[in-house]
């Protein structure tokens, strides 16, 4: 290496030498030659050292290279803004007997509902009751317990439901707390949502009278919800049950969709199909017409229900009407007619005494005439849904200024 170094010094004065003289064109290409084949060989071996020093010195240097390349290199794009972020808490199916923040097992179960006494009922459903309990933080959940009849069903139901609460993670959407599979029990737990359901509210049975102002923010809410469902989840999920009695309220008046029994995965980004056929199932009155000719189910489907739910919401009245006559039995038919023949303020729900501008109320009924459309193809996505109604609400609150 010092015979090297000696080398290059001399070839070094050689070079300044040579450049000052008039023949410096026909020597220097020799003489870069030359330096080349010096020290290209010097530098090889110099840096084939360094390397081996480093190596011995810190055998960990390459692995963290490759990390720091490779955190470079797998840049995440970010998200869309209306996707809620993904809970880590349901990365995988609640097989297990605890989920998410509870832990709990079933004779603890049985202890904080008082052993399932009807005492703590605050609800009844075709897969079974549903419990009011309190855990040992002060916290309130709610679980639904299996029906002892035909149980098997009712626990492949409740395994599913809890299957795709696992994967939903939205302020408007019931959450998941735990799941428990255990013996001849099924229980799902979910948080306690403290201001009973928006047919409740509807029919004068909790405190005070719904006004317009807290009627539009629960359309919103629902839309938004449906709207995660159908594009923002992990996989697309079409509800299949929407209806008033299935969409519990806060005590700030938010709203939020639960009972997801009936719920079902919808059609792939990478499948050329357009709908999933299956069986039939929801509430009579919600349930979309073509779905029940064809039994071919998309998320226009759920669309077509939110409509009915929409003008029950506004009108106070039901999908069916049985204590109606024969040409009011069915709201939607009722409703059509007489906003065709331009009677629109008389389709406002009588126990709201706010009086609300006519040109809102006419997009309000346009929308959700629309939303319960015959055809899939006549009726607008949800988010587009939820668009309009947002902008419906900034000129109802501009109405009101």
């Amino acid at each position: 290496m010092v015979d090297a170094n000696n080398q290059l010094s001399g070839n070094k004065g050689i070079h300044r030498t040579l450049l000052n003289r008039k023949n410096v064109a026909v020597v220097v290409p020799g003489m870069l030659a030359l330096c080349c084949v010096i020290l290209c060989p010097c530098f090889y071996w110099k840096r084939k050292e360094t390397t081996t020093v480093v190596l011995a010195k810190d055998p960990d240097s390459v692995g963290s290279l490759t990390t720091r390349k490779s955190k470079s290199a797998t840049k995440k794009t970010p998200g869309s803004p209306l996707r809620e972020k993904p809970n880590p808490r349901f990365s995988s199916p609640p097989r297990l007997t605890k989920v998410g923040s509870i832990h709990i097992n079933l004779d603890q179960v049985v202890k904080i509902t008082r052993n399932f006494s009807p005492s703590m009922v605050i609800g009844e459903g075709e897969f079974g009751t549903v419990y009011k309990a309190q855990l040992e933080d002060g916290r309130f959940i709610a679980i639904k317990r299996a029906n002892k009849e035909h149980f098997e069903r009712v626990k492949a139901l409740l395994s599913s439901e809890a299957d795709l609460l696992a994967k939903i993670d939205h302020r408007c959407l019931v959450k998941l707390l735990g799941y428990l599979d255990e013996g001849s029990e099924c229980l799902i737990m979910t948080e306690y949502i403290s201001n009973g359901t928006l047919r409740e509210h509807l029919d004068g049975i909790r405190n005070g009278i719904l006004e317009f102002k807290n009627r539009l923010e629960i359309a919103i809410d629902v839309a938004h919800g449906l709207t995660y469902l159908h594009i923002y989840s992990e996989k697309q999920i079409i509800h299949r049950d929407v209806n008033s009695s299935n969409i519990l309220l806060t005590d700030s008046m938010r709203a939020k969709v639960a009972d997801f029994g009936f719920a079902t995965l919808g059609t792939t980004s990478d499948s050329d199909k357009s709908h999933v056929s299956t069986k039939v199932k929801g509430t009579l009155g919600y349930i979309d017409p073509v779905y029940m000719k064809t039994l071919q189910l998309t998320t226009k489907s759920d669309v077509y229900s939110f409509g009915i739910l929409l003008l029950e919401i506004i009108t106070g009245r039901r999908p069916l009407e049985q204590n109606k006559s024969d040409h009011e039995r069915v709201t939607l038919r009722w409703l059509f007619k007489k906003f065709d023949e331009g009677n629109v303020e008389e389709l406002v729900d009588p126990m709201m005494k706010e009086v609300v501008d006519r040109e809102i109320l006419v997009r309000i009924f346009i929308l959700a005439f629309q939303c319960a459309a015959p055809e899939w193809s006549e009726r607008p996505d949800m988010k587009i849904v939820g668009e309009q109604l947002w902008a419906i609400r900034m000129d109802y609150l501009n109405t009101v200024k």
